[in-house]
């Protein structure tokens, strides 16, 4: 498996290159453009080596590796800071923040990877200890995301947690990452929620496991939901990216299973979750327009998070025509077999919400409850893979 690196540098141009380089030399790359955001990823991700740029505005490097050191999981951790700074009394500090290794801009591709290679192969050394201490499990993530609104993401996320939860008989939980732009809610019976917006509207501190766990909404099928808020003046908070990456990085651990409805759209709010995910599933319209706009959304989602073998297609017919697009005709505006097809029930949609339930629930016998679970057999099937 490819060794991880996390980059955690507000030069995107230094992002850029540095991650291509270190791509093409079969490393996985995690990008961080600030300090605070490159914290979170490294509890995320678990990385097995950290380049650390120090100049950068709001916390310098210095102190994300103190940080870094702080934190019992990221001990032994390989930090190799990366900067323009030269004077010995920097390189001093460097070191007693907790930097293994210090280079100074620019610096050459090949002393660069000279640099890694040496660094994790030290760092390899210490990790059957390191193995030895039980670690938390994540949960295993999805996200289900589409190239515009209205395609259905929150309906298929939802009924897609309700057949993961009969397949496994255990706790899943879906999260509606939509602030102002909730529909959960009112649907299943909540008509005014303000769980998500009073976690994002916390501190950063505030947001923790307990928390969470006291604001989630138990449905009567024993899914348990983040709900978005219908007050679109929600979606003005603060900080919002941040905000929501710290509350998937949290909620992660209190699941087997979190199913993410992470809307349309490459928004600066869902860019910060793609790595968060497992598997992402891209919705697609037998449509000829939106279909390419899904095959370039998926071409972007594969820069991002460093590849497409875990972006599948699913597509939605939201309603009944012969105007739309066969299978075969979508496969090759789309470039790939999609996973699934799910075919058009509005009446059964519709008779759920009257019932502030599931379609997959209200209808167990249906074509509908049987796609869902063909989908929640796949991602149960994904899950096996990644730990084989």
């Amino acid at each position: 498996m490819a060794e991880k690196i996390l980059i955690i540098d507000d030069d995107v141009d230094t992002l850029k290159l540095v991650g291509m380089m270190l791509q093409k030399q079969g490393y996985r790359i995690i990008a961080s453009a600030n300090g605070e955001q490159g914290l979170m990823q490294a509890e995320a991700e678990n990385p097995d080596l950290i380049l650390l740029d120090v100049m950068m505005p709001d916390m310098d490097g210095f102190e994300v590796a103190r940080r870094l050191r702080a934190n019992a999981n990221m001990t032994n951790t390989p930090i190799l800071m990366f900067t323009a700074k030269t004077q010995l009394d920097d390189k001093v500090t460097g070191f007693e923040a907790g930097a293994d290794d210090y280079l100074t801009k620019p610096t050459h591709p090949t002393e660069l990877s000279a640099h890694i290679k040496a660094l994790l192969a030290r760092s390899s050394k210490g990790k059957i200890s390191a193995m030895a201490v039980p670690s938390e499990k994540r949960a295993m993530t999805v996200g289900i995301i589409a190239p515009q609104g209205g395609q259905g993401v929150t309906t298929v996320a939802v009924n897609l947690g309700d057949a993961l939860h009969t397949l496994t008989d255990g706790d899943i939980i879906v999260a509606e990452l939509r602030p102002g732009m909730g529909t959960l809610g009112p649907d299943l019976g909540e008509p005014n929620p303000t769980s998500l917006t009073d976690l994002i509207s916390a501190n950063l501190s505030d947001i923790t496991r307990q928390r969470i766990q006291e604001k989630l909404f138990t449905h009567k099928t024993g899914l348990r939901l983040l709900l978005g808020s219908v007050q679109a003046k929600d979606g003005l908070i603060k900080n919002l990216p941040t905000m929501m990456e710290t509350l998937v990085n949290r909620m992660s651990f209190l699941t087997p299973y979190l199913v993410l409805d992470l809307g349309s759209g490459l928004t600066p709010l869902n860019q910060n979750l793609l790595t968060s995910c497992n598997i992402l599933l891209v919705l697609v319209e037998p449509i000829a327009n939106s279909v390419i706009r899904s095959r370039v959304l998926i071409a972007d989602l594969g820069i991002m998070t460093g590849g497409t073998e875990n972006i599948h297609a699913i597509v939605v017919n939201r309603i009944r025509t012969d105007t739309q697009l066969n299978m075969t005709q979508m496969e090759q505006l789309l470039g790939q077999t999609p996973l699934l097809a799910i075919t058009p029930a509005p009446e059964l949609y519709y008779s759920a919400v009257r019932v502030n339930s599931t379609a997959f629930s209200i209808g167990p016998d249906s074509l509908t409850a049987q796609q869902f679970t063909k989908l929640a057999k796949s991602v149960l099937e994904f899950e096996k893979q990644k730990k084989d």
